[in-house]
């Protein structure tokens, strides 16, 4: 299996010092619940497990209490009193992180936080060849031009027009010196116009429409509406072959034939995992881990299960059990029974009482009764965390 280098080093800032009163209530919008936990949260543990280091999350004066339960129980950030302006607020950041003299720095707004790993990975590349760089999206729709009256003056051209994201990838001795020369007490609309106002050139990445900004009510509504609890179902086949490793339930039996696939073939693992992508709504384990992707080829099916159970949690979802069935004529599943519940329960973080684990046979009918292969089906029940007693 070949799995990917890691990220270059990078630092990264997350802007949370905004007011976010458009959404309604009190409480900023970055502090607010989306999916079971704060916004400003998402972003920030996503950025930490890319790696970023430092990471400085900039927030309010007066808002300290907040952002310090929106990521209670995380470590490896810094919080930074923000100024007046975005501008001034990043600038305090890029400042507070110049003595680890990073080479590259990620900034973010915290209103955005759905943040896939695969646009952080093109915006580092990015920098290779130009000192800043920002996901964009096309404009789809026509444009027109607004008079002060509210009537059409005229129309622009769409397709020399971009939907600018964050985060905004730069190399922090430039970005840091563009804002240091930003003239004036005008506000910027973005750090890449800051660098561009130093003639610093800004590459153009794809982003990806999950970045898309919180900034009114409705825009909260999927934590608000968000059901207590969900069902998942999975069922996979694979068919046995002489010469193959044996593996069900995550762990290797011996036999005379093994079950053939792509990656370890656990059928068991694979159904568990379905049944919680299924639960959250999140595609299957195709849509993850396609087995047109080499990456992939022999790798074991606990990868699979622990990232379907992450998706989970970051869904606002814990499972709540598991109950597997396993359908053949051979291997006896009961002699292995005890070490698979155990290996399911640690890969799920759960407690062995939440884990079931059966086996059936078809009576000598269909494919698994001429012992060509065998079946798995699961069913798993996820919690939602803010209702968990």
């Amino acid at each position: 299996m070949t799995t990917k280098p890691p990220l270059p080093p990078f630092a990264a800032i997350v802007v949370a010092a905004g007011k976010g009163l458009r959404v309604g209530g009190e409480t900023p919008k970055q502090f607010r619940k989306l999916q079971g936990k704060p916004v400003v949260r998402h972003s920030v543990e996503t950025l930490l497990e890319a790696g970023a280091d430092p990471l400085v999350v900039v927030i309010a004066e007066g808002t300290q209490s907040h952002a310090r339960k929106a990521l209670s129980g995380l470590s490896g950030y810094q919080f930074v009193i923000g100024g007046a302006s975005r501008q001034e607020s990043v600038r305090s950041g890029l400042e507070a992180i110049q003595a680890s003299a990073p080479t590259r720095v990620l900034i973010h707004d915290a209103a955005r936080p759905h943040l896939p790993m695969a646009v952080i990975e093109r915006l580092i590349t990015a920098l290779q060849d130009h000192p800043g760089a920002i996901p964009v999206l096309p404009v789809v729709d026509s444009l027109a031009l607004a008079s002060d009256e509210g009537t059409m003056q005229g129309s622009a051209a769409r397709e020399q027009l971009r939907r600018v994201q964050t985060p905004q990838a730069f190399r922090y001795a430039d970005i840091l010196a563009a804002h240091r020369a930003w003239a004036g007490d005008a506000d910027a609309g973005d750090d890449a116009q800051v660098l561009a106002a130093s003639s610093g050139s800004v590459a153009l990445v794809q982003g990806d429409e999950r970045l898309k900004k919180i900034t009114f009510a409705n825009d909260l509504e999927d934590s608000e509406i968000k059901p207590p609890f969900r069902i998942g179902q999975g069922y996979d086949v694979h068919r046995l072959e002489e010469g193959e490793e044996l593996w069900l339930g995550g762990i290797q039996i011996e036999h005379t034939h093994g079950l053939s696939g792509h990656s370890d073939a656990d059928v068991a693992l694979h159904a568990i995992t379905d049944a919680v992508l299924g639960g959250i709504g999140d595609g299957d384990i195709g849509t993850h881990f396609p087995p047109s992707d080499p990456q992939w080829k022999g790798a074991r099916s606990g990868q699979f299960l622990e990232h379907a159970v992450k998706l989970a949690h970051q869904a606002g979802y814990t499972i709540g059990n598991v109950d597997l069935t396993i359908i053949c004529e051979a291997p006896k599943i009961g002699p292995h029974r005890p070490a698979m519940r155990s290996e399911v329960a640690k890969l799920m973080g759960l407690g062995e009482a939440q884990v079931s684990i059966k086996a059936t046979t078809t009576e000598k009918l269909g494919f698994t009764g001429r012992s060509e292969g065998i079946a798995a089906q699961a069913v798993v029940s996820l919690i939602a965390m803010e209702n968990r007693s």
